[in-house]
């Protein structure tokens, strides 16, 4: 697993991590964020006012459910603050190679126990169907709690981007990829686990496909996740999330100058109800 290491400041995007990213359709930066910043998301996250009040659940095939809440524009509070940082944003462009705008954001919560698989998948399986025509896209996987094998981390087949956008469809509640597909290809490219300690970032390609299993320690597993596209592979259509906005990026102290912010101002959220999704402005 190709790892880099931040040690503040501005980040640099290396023609190592390059490389890797191309290749392995994935790279971790480790520490990129500081334990005093993953205070402030975290009292950001479960006050009163947190986003966590649009969560909803998401069945897997055994049952077991995850939950997440997913929010189109950046708005100004701290989560927006977070996708909107060089650390996050610039590097996403470097990586993908172009200007990017923020397509989404999610919350991804696996509480202790109980916390659901996520079948294997990519995401451009997903957003191929929301009227993006190229997979020019990238997600940056912030790791909130320590996540390992026990607690469900991620899973990825190293270089499963280069094999192109695979057929996806509904499973138990959920759309994967599929599988007779996803076992083909894992005879010719190595499954990996991920584990990540908290502030540690995984910034992959949406053709790489992905996978996890349920959480069945007694230690939840929270991930901040924000997607970006490529600026020139702007959606044709608004389905679900957002359209094309300029990012402003800012600084990579910006969080711990903003502190804890919870208005939710200038987001759309989607909403699951009654198996049908709906958006909402706060």
């Amino acid at each position: 697993m190709a790892s880099f290491v931040y040690n503040g400041g501005e980040l640099e995007v290396s023609e190592d991590m390059k490389k890797a990213f191309n290749t392995d359709g994935y790279i971790v930066v480790k520490g990129l964020w500081r334990e005093k910043e993953l205070s402030v998301v975290e009292e950001a996250l479960t006050g009163e006012d947190a986003i966590t009040q649009y969560a909803y659940g998401n069945e897997d095939k055994d049952g077991k459910e995850a939950r997440m809440c997913i929010w189109s524009y950046t708005g100004n509070d701290t989560t927006g603050t977070i996708a909107r940082t060089r650390k996050m944003a610039y590097t996403a462009e470097q990586l993908i190679g172009g200007e990017v705008y923020h397509y989404h954001s999610k919350l991804m919560m696996k509480e202790a126990h109980s916390g659901g698989r996520f079948h294997w998948h990519q995401d451009y399986g997903y957003w191929y169907n929301f009227a993006f025509l190229f997979p020019d896209m990238i997600t940056a996987f912030v790791a909130l709690d320590k996540c390992d094998e026990e607690n469900g981390c991620l899973q990825v087949i190293r270089g499963s981007h280069r094999c192109g956008r695979i057929g996806h469809g509904v499973m138990a509640g959920q759309v994967g990829a599929d599988e007779s597909r996803v076992k083909d290809i894992q005879t010719a490219l190595d499954t990996v686990y991920v584990p990540l300690s908290p502030g540690d970032t995984l910034f992959f390609h949406a053709n790489l496909l992905h996978c996890s299993a349920p959480n069945t320690s007694p230690r939840r597993r929270w991930a901040l996740l924000s997607c970006y596209s490529r600026a020139d592979n702007k959606p044709y259509d608004k389905v679900i999330c957002s359209e094309y906005r300029p990012l402003e990026m800012t600084d990579n102290e910006a969080v711990l100058r903003q502190g804890v912010n919870c208005d939710l101002d200038g987001k759309e959220i989607t909403m699951k109800v009654n198996n049908e999704y709906k958006v909402v402005r706060p």
